[in-house]
């Protein structure tokens, strides 16, 4: 079996009134990806913020995030397209993105594509009562195209992301189609909390994703839990060959006091080596997914 690559989701847009430890600046951000790096991460997602939290989307932002991440560690760059940027063309949006992409110390290495729309409005089920009732994550067929091109011509890796079968299916055509390159990297997102645009995140919720995948040595499938907790699925993913995505950012993991995200990268690292598989340094996942740099 592959080694296993672990994904540090440090921040989103997580705040602090549960957990003190999110990184928001672009400081904050690079320490914490070189402790998850020491942990046994090899790819850390990121959004930039502001030092009060509030999301930040230019580029130069984004650049000094990933320039201070660079200089502390090896590990791979995983930035967003920016969800605030929704309504804009897909030139916007994954403008800047491409442009980092042309300077070697701002350089991300992957770049997201979110396969399909859905409603990503807020439940509170507490409450009974939608939050928001307007949401729409919109990403049409011809701007994922155009996304697969910009991000294959900036000489990065496109990341696929995937929130339901529906999206999942979308992702295995564009593979059918050549539209993006094998070996692929697939991340399903199972949402549990107010988000409901997700599968639950269940042993059932995920095999509905992998009873769709073809078996196809070029596709690589990672998982993560936006708004629940990842650790009660790692045994399931560890043992199917899968790869796991966690951190702050999806869940604040209160349960365990108020852990950093290099703590939960350790303990995933842990119970894969209890489990008898190797985690993947940077390089090992360069190689794993035929990166160019």
């Amino acid at each position: 079996m592959e080694k296993l690559i672990i994904e540090a989701r440090i921040n989103e847009y997580a705040m602090r009134e549960v957990n003190s430890k999110v990184p928001w600046t672009p400081a904050e951000i690079a320490q914490d990806a070189a402790n998850c790096r020491a942990a046994g991460a090899a790819i850390v997602h990121f959004h930039a913020r502001k030092d009060n939290g509030a999301p930040s989307h230019d580029a130069e932002t984004y650049g000094e995030c990933i320039s201070g991440i660079r200089a502390a560690s090896d590990i791979l760059v995983h930035p967003t397209l920016g969800f605030v940027a929704l309504d804009a063309a897909p030139q916007e949006r994954v403008g800047h993105v491409v442009s980092l992409a042309k300077d070697a110390a701002r350089r991300p290495d992957f770049a997201p594509m979110d396969m399909g729309s859905t409603n990503i409005d807020r439940y509170d089920a507490a409450k009974g009562r939608f939050r928001t009732t307007d949401l729409i994550y919109k990403n049409s067929t011809a701007t994922l195209r155009h996304f697969a091109q910009a991000i294959a011509g900036a000489g990065l890796k496109p990341y696929l992301v995937s929130w339901n079968i529906g999206f999942t299916r979308q992702a295995l055509a564009f593979l059918e189609l050549e539209w993006v390159a094998r070996p692929a990297f697939l991340l399903f997102v199972l949402t549990d909390g107010e988000v409901l645009a997700g599968h639950p995140g269940t042993p059932e919720g995920l095999d509905a994703h992998l009873n769709q995948l073809p078996d196809d040595p070029g596709l690589h499938w990672s998982v993560c839990n936006f708004g629940g907790e990842m650790l009660g699925l790692v045994d399931k993913i560890i043992l199917a060959g899968g790869h796991i995505a966690i951190g702050l950012g999806d869940h604040h993991y209160g349960e365990f006091g108020c852990p950093s995200n290099a703590t939960l990268i350790a303990k995933v690292a842990a119970r894969a080596q209890t489990l008898g598989r190797d985690v993947a340094t940077p390089q090992e996942t360069r190689e794993m997914l035929a990166m160019d740099r």
